[in-house]
């Protein structure tokens, strides 16, 4: 656990939060700013600053409690969709340096938005690209 880190507090019970659901290695908890009803913040109890620092199989058991959550959340809150968001670095929108993944429920007329302008690359441009980045 971070010291200086508000969500390694908030995972470990420093502070009072709402607790959705809680394990060995996550805590899952309502965001006190919430973008809709229900707004929930999935977080690692160990420190990690990014997606690139937290280790494969906790990442994949994050994903596996982010579905558990999302469905158990839409059915109790009648929800009409579900944003999972995962931000990494400051120009992508992360404020807090703790991996963590926001569980949005959507609401029909919710006001929200998360969404980009679609680029139009041509068909060259997207095969030299995948050449590029291929793994």
């Amino acid at each position: 656990m971070d010291d200086n880190c508000i969500f390694c507090k908030l995972a470990n019970h420093v502070f009072d939060t709402n607790i959705l659901y809680e394990d060995d290695d996550f805590t899952v908890i309502l965001d006190a700013g919430p973008a809709t009803r229900g707004h929930a913040l999935i977080l690692p109890k160990e420190h990690y600053a990014n997606l690139y620092e937290i280790p494969d199989d906790l990442l994949g058991k994050a994903a596996v409690l982010a579905k558990k959550t999302v469905t158990a959340l839409t059915e109790k809150l009648n929800a009409d969709g579900y944003n999972i968001v995962q931000n990494n670095g400051e120009i992508a929108g992360q404020t807090v340096f703790h991996f963590h993944i926001h569980l949005i429920p959507r609401y029909k007329e919710d006001g929200q938005t998360i969404g980009w302008k679609p680029g139009s690359p041509s068909a060259e441009e997207l095969k030299a690209l995948a050449e590029e980045i291929r793994l």
